[in-house]
Order: C-alpha cells, then sequence, then structure tokens
C-alpha cells in the first residue's frame, strides 16, 4: 500500500437523504477507480460500504463506513454515512474526519427533509459541500426541477458544473461547464468516459451555464473581477483555480450529476474529486483544548506538528475486538508507536495499524497527517478520545450528538442470555454514541434508549448476531414527568420513640409551580433557629428523593420550587435521617393539595411526501392528537411540519409507509413536555397503579 503526503489525500464524507444513492456511487467511485473488481450492488448485498449483516438484509445504511480510491497520484478517503433520521447521529459524528462533503440528491424526490440537515451539518463544520444530483437514469429525474429546489433550498451559491446528457432512460453522460466539452459513458457500466463535443441541441444551454458560473466564481475574487470585466470572460487556466479558491471558501457550491447503478459520472466525478476539493493541509488550523485545563491550542495539519490523531469511530467486531477508526491529526502515525490518550491518561499501543476499504482491512506502515486509519484491540480508547505523544498534550473537541428519543424495555431470554447481556451492550455502546442502557430502579427493568422504534430493533438484531444474546422487546417506555399546577403548604412530622435514642424530625413547606422546564428549586427561608442549618440539606434531599419516584403514576416531579419555612427540632432525638424523612412526607402532603397533572414529552415532527398524500397524513396527525404548524411544497413533495405527542408516534414508521406506499419520510425531535389531557392521564394512572405505582397503591 502506498503512502500518501497530506498534500494528496481527499477526505470526502457522502451524505444526504435516505435512499439517494450514496453508498451504490460509492461502489460505483471504487469500481471506476480499479480498487474493486465488480460493480457491486446495494439490492444484491455486494456493495462495498454495506457490509454489516443489518445492513445487507434491510438495504440500507446504519452506520458510516471507509473506503479509499487511488486516483491520479492522489487518495481519496470516502466516508459513506446513513441517510435515515435515526441514524442520522453517525453522519454527523463521522464529518469530523471529512475535509469536504458530498452531498448527494435524489433526482426524482429532490430536497428532502435529511438534505436539509445534513446542510446544517455541513454549516456547523464548516465544510466545502458537493451537490450530486444522482440517480438521473430514473424514471421522472429532472436536473432543472432539482436545481430549483436546491436553489430555492440554500440560496444562490448553488451553481452547476455539470449538465446532464440526457434524462430517465436516456440519460447517457455529462456536459462539462469548466472546460466546455462533453463525456458520454458505455452501457456496460465500467465508468470510463469518453470526450466529445457537446451536441447541438445542448449548446445554447451549456454556454449559458457557463457564463453564470463564471460570474459566481468571479463575483468574490476581485482580480478575477478585472479579468471578466475586461475580457468578458475568465479563461480556463484562471478559471480552474479561481473555482478551486471558490469551493473551498465555501462561497460556490457546485452541482455534479451521476447515476450509481449504470455507473455514469463516477469518472468525472473522480477527476473532480482531486482537482478542486480541499486536501487536509488546506484547511486551516484546528482548535484543541489543553489537556491540562490551560488555554485553548491551535494545531496545523501538517507532517511537522506532533503527532495526534482523534478517533472518530469505533466498531465491535466479535473476532477483531474493538476496532479504532481515526484521523491523523498532526505529525506522523507509525506502526507500532507508543502513544498517551490525552482524555484517559493511559498509554496505548498502535499495533498493526491499516486503511479500510469497506470490512478490509490493508495494513501500512505509517500514515501522515490528515490520512484516515484504523486500529484493532486499544484498551481504554474510546470514540471522541484524542491519542498522540505525550511530550504535546492536545485534546479535539468531541463531537455532541441528541439525546435518544424512545425508550423499550428489553428481557433476556435465557440465564446464559443474562449473563452476557451487560458485556455485549457495552460494546455496542462503545459503537453507538446515541444508544442508552440502564436499569429502572422501580421495576428493575433493563432499558435500552435510541433514537427510534428502528434503531433499537437494529441494536438488538446486533446483539443475537455478533454476540449470541437474545432478549426481547417490550413496549417503549415514555419518559412521562409529574408537576403541580397550584400552591400548597404542609407539615412533614416524623417522631418515633423505640425506648432509647428516638427520632424526630419536624418541617413545614409550601410548594408552587415552576415554568415549564425550569426544574427544581429550593428555597430556605427558616429563621430564629427553628431547624438546626445542618439538618436543612437532609430536608431537601428527602423532598428530592420523593419526587423522584413521583405521586401520580410513579414518574419524577418537575418544574416546581419548595419554600422551607418553618419546623421544630429535638436537642437528643433530632438527626439528619429524621428530618428526610420529614421532608418526603410534607412533599407528599403538598401533592394532594398542589393540583398535580402528567406531563408527556411533545416531538417536532416533520414529514416529506408526494402531495397527493397531504390529506390522508393531515387526518392521520389528527387522530393522533398532532397540532399542524405549516404545510409547504419543496422539490415535488410537501412537506408538513407538526407538533406530536411522542406516545403517539411509536407506530409512525410503519404507517406513514403504508398510507404513502412507502414514498414518505419523516423526522422527530423533542421540542417540550405538556399536560396530558385528563383522560388519557386516567388510564396512564391506573396502569402504573396496577404495576406497583403512584398515589393509589400507596393509599
Amino acid at each position: 500500500m502506498k503512502i500518501y503526503e497530506g498534500s494528496n489525500i481527499r477526505n470526502v464524507a457522502l451524505i444526504g437523504h435516505g435512499d439517494a444513492g450514496k453508498t451504490q456511487l460509492v461502489t460505483a467511485l471504487l469500481y471506476t477507480a480499479g480498487m474493486v473488481n465488480r460493480l457491486g450492488k446495494v439490492d444484491d448485498g455486494t456493495s462495498v460500504t454495506d457490509y454489516d449483516e443489518e445492513e445487507i438484509e434491510r438495504q440500507f445504511s446504519i452506520s458510516a463506513s471507509l473506503a479509499f480510491a487511488e486516483w491520479d497520484k492522489a487518495k481519496v478517503n470516502f466516508i459513506d454515512t446513513p441517510g435515515f433520521n435515526i441514524f442520522l447521529h453517525e453522519s454527523e459524528a463521522a464529518l469530523v474526519a471529512a475535509d469536504a462533503a458530498l452531498l448527494v440528491v435524489h433526482a426524482v424526490s429532490g430536497v428532502e427533509v435529511q438534505t436539509e440537515k445534513t446542510w446544517g451539518f455541513c454549516e456547523k463544520y464548516q465544510l466545502p459541500r458537493v451537490l450530486i444530483v444522482n440517480q438521473m437514469d430514473r424514471d421522472r429525474a429532472s436536473f432543472a426541477r432539482t436545481l430549483d429546489a436546491l436553489r430555492g433550498a440554500f440560496g444562490r451559491s448553488v451553481v452547476p458544473l455539470q449538465l446532464p446528457w440526457g434524462e430517465e432512460k436516456g440519460f447517457r453522460g455529462v456536459i462539462d461547464l469548466i472546460d466546455m466539452k462533453a463525456y458520454s459513458y458505455d452501457s456496460n457500466g465500467n465508468g470510463k468516459a469518453r470526450e466529445s463535443a457537446i451536441p447541438a441541441e445542448l449548446t445554447d444551454t451549456a454556454s449559458k451555464a457557463h457564463e453564470g458560473l463564471v460570474e459566481m466564481v468571479a463575483e468574490g475574487n476581485d482580480d478575477l473581477l478585472q479579468e471578466f470585466f475586461d475580457k468578458g470572460t475568465i479563461p480556463l487556466e484562471d478559471l480552474s483555480p479561481g473555482l478551486r479558491q471558490a469551493i473551498r471558501e465555501r462561497r460556490i457550491s457546485p452541482v455534479l450529476v451521476s447515476a450509481g447503478l449504470p455507473n455514469i459520472g463516477s469518472e468525472n466525478l473522480l477527476n473532480f474529486i482531486t482537482a478542486y476539493l480541499p486536501s487536509p493541509i488546506d484547511r486551516a488550523e484546528w482548535e484543541g483544548d489543553s489537556a491540562n485545563g490551560g488555554a485553548p491550542k491551535k494545531r496545523r495539519i501538517v507532517d511537522s506538528e506532533p503527532a495526534a490523531l482523534y478517533v472518530f469511530k469505533t466498531v465491535a467486531d466479535p473476532f477483531a475486538g474493538r476496532v479504532s477508526y481515526f484521523k491523523v491529526m498532526s505529525g506522523i502515525v507509525k506502526n507500532d508507536a507508543a502513544v498517551v490518550n490525552f482524555n484517559r491518561g493511559g498509554a496505548e499501543k498502535l499495533a498493526h495499524i491499516a486503511v479500510v476499504q469497506g470490512k478490509q482491512q490493508i495494513p501500512v506502515g505509517e500514515l501522515h497527517a490528515g490520512d484516515l486509519g484504523a486500529v484493532a484491540k486499544l484498551h481504554d480508547t474510546l470514540t471522541g478520545d484524542t491519542l498522540g505523544d505525550k511530550s504535546a498534550p492536545i485534546l479535539h473537541p468531541k463531537v455532541t450528538l441528541a439525546e435518544p428519543a424512545i425508550s423499550f424495555a428489553i428481557e433476556p431470554k435465557s440465564r446464559s442470555d443474562e449473563d452476557k447481556l451487560s458485556t455485549a451492550i457495552h460494546r455496542l455502546l462503545e459503537e453507538d454514541l446515541l444508544l442508552r442502557f440502564s436499569r429502572d430502579a422501580q421495576t428493575n427493568e433493563f432499558l435500552l434508549a435510541g433514537s427510534g422504534q428502528q434503531h433499537v430493533e437494529v441494536a438488538v438484531s446486533k446483539l443475537k448476531r455478533r454476540f449470541n444474546v437474545e432478549v426481547t422487546l417490550k413496549a417503549p417506555k415514555i419518559a412521562y414527568r409529574e408537576t403541580i399546577r397550584g400552591r400548597a403548604e404542609a407539615q412533614g412530622k416524623f417522631k418515633r420513640q423505640t425506648g432509647g435514642h428516638g427520632q424526630y424530625g419536624d418541617c413545614w413547606i409550601k410548594t408552587e409551580p415552576l415554568a415549564r422546564g425550569a426544574g427544581f428549586e429550593f428555597a430556605n427561608e427558616i429563621f430564629g433557629g427553628a431547624i438546626p442549618r445542618n439538618f436543612i440539606p437532609a430536608v431537601e434531599k428527602g423532598i428530592v428523593e420523593a419526587a423522584s419516584k413521583g405521586y401520580l403514576a410513579g414518574y419524577p416531579v418537575v418544574d416546581f420550587k419548595v419554600i422551607l419555612f418553618d419546623g421544630s427540632y429535638h436537642d437528643v432525638d433530632s438527626s439528619e435521617l429524621a428530618f428526610k424523612i420529614a421532608g418526603s412526607l410534607a412533599f407528599k402532603k403538598c401533592m394532594e393539595q398542589a393540583k398535580p397533572c402528567l406531563l408527556e414529552p411533545i416531538m417536532n415532527v416533520e414529514i416529506s411526501a408526494p402531495e397527493n398524500y397531504s390529506g390522508d397524513i393531515l387526518g392521520n396527525l389528527n387522530s393522533r392528537r398532532g397540532r399542524i404548524q405549516g404545510m409547504e411544497p419543496k422539490g415535488g413533495s410537501t412537506v408538513i411540519k407538526a407538533q406530536v405527542p411522542l406516545a403517539e408516534m411509536l407506530t409512525y414508521a410503519s404507517d406513514l409507509t403504508s398510507m404513502t406506499q412507502g414514498r414518505g419520510s419523516y423526522s422527530m425531535d423533542y421540542s417540550h413536555y405538556e399536560v396530558v389531557p385528563a383522560q388519557i392521564a386516567e388510564k396512564i394512572v391506573a396502569v402504573a397503579a396496577a404495576a406497583g405505582h403512584g398515589k393509589e397503591e400507596e393509599e
């Protein structure tokens, strides 16, 4: 395996909405570059980057995967990412390793929900992006319609660099607006382009598009703008470097065309990536935190700096163990190098570093600044850790992801499964940053939380396939909360005499509601030493513990304030325990009077589907207690925005698929908590009482 300098490396992430064809496009690019000996297909389970059994079975990407192509004296590292909302956290986490993004857009569907979300990721990480209008060979594919949608969504910086030569079944090649030539592709899928003159029927369209490109490149460069005014155009020898600069500065988001399955546009895309996208050393220096808490440090991505690498992904391999994917942030990383984990302080040895081609790892002797690689069996290193030369510690900022949206109770099928569950789950949590695993203190149930039902189902399936652990999923746990709507005042008095040293604690508290999301406040208004200062924290602790167990249905009480204003104590019998119990008793009495109610999580939901399904979708949302926030046409589809209780969204994925014949998609994220309607709250309380929680059980 050849070793590449940073200037000859391109780290490119393929992002975009699910089913836009990212994985098939990567496979086509690898085949065109001669990295694989056949053009694999996602539908056949033979693509390079969807190699996990779950991905092959479900026919879509679940996690970010790496591959690379050697092309025109450069190495292109591809990061193939998922496009469906429940796995989109994988895309965001992997973008840290990229220096540019190919935002793949379906030529039929146009701009979809995740198109906009992944564009936002690029904004967040300041990545240059290239828009690929893909699957131009599909029925109803339209470059003009998709380009209009892209400009409508992302503005005038969206500029075509290519036009399609034909559409739908007639798609045969691309018109390059930089060198003003046409390139046709063979029907055998070899990905090789044949150069020719632009067809006469496309000459005028191409000339106008070329003029628009020249104007946009000149607009942000004073020298080129002057040349444009003087000559009326910009010659190719000046246009190319000007375009390269405009892309790097994110002034232009170029648009290219392709079709992954018939492998049309691949050679032009590879040429474009190596010629116009930035290398790692072209990017500005990165800022990291000091390992000892000092001022932030800046580091350039060059070989001459001390070695540092950032682990952006971990794979739980049942045979190889933990595999860490990393980006060399500075210096040169050599095989068998001894490094320090700056986050955890431990020493690690980089034995058998490799570059990654899908599921295959190819050993290398060293990797230079900016390159991507993998290493297995590090002792303590996890995703988000920075490793490097112990003499020059620096911490790369970690990616902050959203919180899980839904929890399921899981139950091991056998005693053997229960014994292995903790270890297997731990391995999955290392791999997937959005999974959470816990045990409910009240029910003793194991809870597995993720971004959606399918996310959790995939995790359960991985447990069985990889680690031989079988569990059953139970109904999802909705994170209800309880709160109060009124004020109350009550005494909590605990007095017990057991023949010797007794227990005595007495407190008076007031409770009042707070604004939604305010949490819990405790105020001490004791005067004159009615309760000694050292017992006051015990009162607060008793209230907090009682609130965590709930009152109505066993859910935590939130958004309330407690004022401790009076009480009494005994010189001998008072203790922290007595005042803790007194605080708990006072809280429960206040809850009886303070108009307690249940709260439920409300989600922001965006549904994208063809317009003719809008009526069915709106009716279905209304039946789920949804509130419609708005509708807007976008790229041939209608986007419906609504706020819907999470409890009503648990079965939505399958229902939307059924309603729209698989053409609808949705995304969902947490918005706020709201009071549960009385009729529904009664049912929740009744279920909780039957399970042994809440006030009815206590009474």
